[in-house]
């Protein structure tokens, strides 16, 4: 049955990093080329993030929640404490009322500390090194862009969703550009999954399948859309070699 499901195959998409997986998979590039770009950006991520003390913060809101208000307010607090043109932002669009917010390690640790007025129900401190998905990953966008001029990028065989933008990749150059701003940009993951299974009402949903280690992309795709989900099914990639 599995290569059934992969000949019939409509969409595919991957959170951050798993984009280059879902490239691969869509024959838009190599598998070791994309793993050589996806080394080069996980260093040269892992440098910016050493440049500034920095951080990802989970937070879940209510209806209520201003996030753009607590980023804002977050930020006076870092210019009070001295620090010049601080960062603090929204990096991860999860479900409804669930967002990653990242940036300067102060700016996180006040909205921890005044998460009640900002009627965030829960706050979790990320186990991340730094700001991804910001513009304090600005450093890591020279050297992807550069690796990504060096590898043949073709047009996907099937469509293949931008975390930058929601919307499918047209071209290769569009692929090329897109994954570099993917760096400092918030994953509009949310907002992909609209994209996915937006349909007619009373049309079918498609089978989903999550491949990889962990479920979490179900369990988002549960809060975004109910009746997709129902339709959902997790492949561990490990289980052929046990």
């Amino acid at each position: 049955c599995v290569p059934q499901v992969v000949e019939r195959c409509v969409a595919a998409a991957g959170y951050s990093v798993g984009e280059f997986a879902a490239l691969v998979f869509a024959g838009a590039m190599g598998f070791a080329e994309a793993l050589y770009a996806v080394k080069v950006r996980a260093e040269a991520m892992q440098r910016a993030s050493e440049a500034v003390p920095s951080g990802m913060l989970s937070v879940l809101g209510r209806r209520e929640t201003n996030y753009q208000l607590a980023c804002l307010q977050a930020r006076e607090h870092c210019e009070s404490l001295g620090i010049k043109d601080p960062v603090c932002t929204i990096s991860n669009y999860l479900f409804p009322d669930s967002r990653v917010i990242a940036g300067h390690i102060q700016a996180l640790q006040f909205l921890q500390e005044n998460a009640r007025k900002y009627y965030f129900t829960r706050t979790k401190m990320l186990p991340v090194s730094g700001a991804f998905h910001t513009r304090l990953m600005e450093p890591a966008v020279e050297p992807l862009a550069e690796v990504l001029k060096s590898i043949e990028i073709q047009k996907p065989l099937l469509c293949v969703y931008s975390n930058v933008d929601g919307k499918k990749y047209m071209h290769s150059k569009h692929i090329e550009k897109l994954l570099v701003k993917q760096v400092v940009s918030p994953v509009l993951w949310e907002q992909t999954m609209h994209s996915v299974y937006e349909r007619k009402q009373g049309t079918e949903f498609p089978y989903t399948y999550e491949v990889g280690p962990g479920n979490q992309l179900g369990a988002i795709l549960r809060k975004c859309n109910l009746k997709a989900w129902k339709q959902y099914k997790h492949v561990d990639a490990l289980e052929d070699e046990d």
